[in-house]
């Protein structure tokens, strides 16, 4: 089982641009779909209790391999999301820091924003298939998209709005 982890965790590692949230599709059809470490709704907890804690968006695969494996699975999983990808910056940054005035090397950074982007955006449409089930709930995930992307206010406003819509339609219902 640690050596399940660490394989899935140490190979999603070296393809996670813009961080575990980017990686979030991937990582469900893992954890979900390959493995059957989990059902979708106990990973659309474990990722909302991560969301909700502070510190770094790591913690989601530290709770995964925490619920597979105990504290050895949790040490694994987060040493095996880290540590490649640490490494693969560290050596990437030394080779672009030799060639920081090239053109290929301007060209390729560019490129990163709209990739991280898109796979960011990914993550969320992902989690939405997985959590959203009704018109209303999909109505919240869509106006709080929406109120993000056009506001400047914190999305905790959004986050609160979603949660007092839906404790309202939990009394209501």
């Amino acid at each position: 089982m640690l050596a399940e982890l660490a394989h899935t965790f140490a190979a999603l590692s070296l393809v996670s641009i813009g961080g575990v949230n980017a990686l979030l599709p991937e990582i469900r059809r893992q954890v979900v779909d390959v493995h059957g470490w989990m059902t979708d709704a106990v990973f659309a907890n474990t990722f909302a209790i991560a969301s909700a804690a502070p510190g770094p968006n790591v913690i989601l695969v530290s709770l995964i391999g925490w619920q597979v494996a105990g504290w050895a699975g949790l040490v694994v999983a987060t040493l095996a999301i880290m540590v490649p990808s640490c490494a693969l910056a560290f050596f990437a940054a030394r080779l672009l820091s030799r060639w920081s005035g090239s053109t290929a090397v301007a060209v390729v950074k560019g490129a990163w924003v709209p990739l991280g982007l898109g796979l960011v955006l990914a993550s969320g449409v992902s989690m939405m298939r997985t959590v959203d089930r009704d018109a209303f709930t999909v109505a919240i995930s869509l106006a709080t998209a929406a109120f993000v992307v056009a506001s400047r206010r914190n999305p905790l406003w959004a986050l609160a709005a979603g949660t007092c819509a839906n404790i309202v339609a939990l009394h209501m219902s």
